[in-house]
């Protein structure tokens, strides 16, 4: 019978594993709602977690109340895997889930395109990819002045939006959508390695039906950022509806507004 401080260990150790993906610690927890300060005394065997906080952990990075007992390497999963169901087998899953960082690395990026509502109008944001659970996501929060245009709510709940990233032939693809919601947009993006090595170009469209205005479809550049603090704060803060004048020449390039999107 072990003690409970030989499964506190284990839990740590679990912790550590589940964590590694995360960028900081920091942001991590506040992701979670869980004090820091605790969550490290979680991380170093220190203490348990109440059986509240242990079920949001469980729920967060998806796995089970084992990890209080077994290292999470010998561990099946809970349930099953959508991506890796025997239906899609061959189809998703596998080779698609392993996105290396070389081909899209963890961190910020900061992104450009066409506005999808004004033609005169470019969208700037900032996402965070994380990678947990031997999958990629991708994290960001529509520019207030972008929900504000089209009469949106401008709470942090309506504006946040989740996706995945999956490995394709010639990049990545993102699925993403917001909270609850039926509607989605589908992101591609591939290195610009002729140009820049921290630049992937490509496009994103909606799921909407055609209407007389507006876009469904436009090419879009993503900069990758990493977790250069001045270069993340400085991209946050252009966030937002910009003018022609205010993209950068580099992106415009790559955003090729003369040329007919195909």
């Amino acid at each position: 019978m072990r003690n409970p401080a030989a499964i506190r260990a284990v839990f740590g150790a679990n912790l550590k594993t589940l964590s590694a993906d995360y960028p900081s610690v920091a942001g991590l927890c506040r992701d979670l709602g869980i004090n820091r300060t605790q969550y490290n005394r979680y991380l170093s065997g220190e203490s348990f977690p109440r059986p509240d906080v242990l079920d949001q952990i469980c729920t967060f990075f998806g796995v089970d109340a084992r990890i209080l007992l077994d290292p999470i390497e010998d561990l099946d999963p809970v349930s099953s895997d959508l991506l890796n169901q025997k239906f899609l087998e061959g189809y998703f899953g596998g080779d698609a889930t392993k996105v290396s960082h070389t081909l899209f690395p963890s961190g910020f990026f900061m992104f450009v395109r066409r506005s999808f509502i004004d033609d005169t109008q470019f969208t700037t944001g900032l996402v965070h990819v994380t990678r947990r659970n031997n999958y990629t996501f991708l994290r960001g929060f529509e520019p207030r002045s972008a929900m504000r245009s089209q009469g949106l709510s401008t709470a942090s709940s309506n504006r946040e939006y989740r996706g995945l990233v999956l490995r394709q032939e010639e990049g990545v693809m993102a699925v993403v959508t917001h909270r609850n919601s039926l509607a989605c947009s589908f992101n591609f993006l591939t290195p610009e390695t002729s140009f820049q090595s921290n630049i992937w170009e490509g496009y994103a469209t909606r799921t909407v039906r055609e209407k007389l205005t507006g876009r469904r479809a436009a090419r879009m550049v993503y900069e990758y950022l990493g977790e250069n603090t001045n270069a993340v704060l400085a991209a946050a803060r252009q966030s937002g509806l910009v003018s022609k004048d205010q993209v950068a020449p580099f992106h415009l390039r790559l955003l090729r507004l003369s040329e007919e999107f195909r």
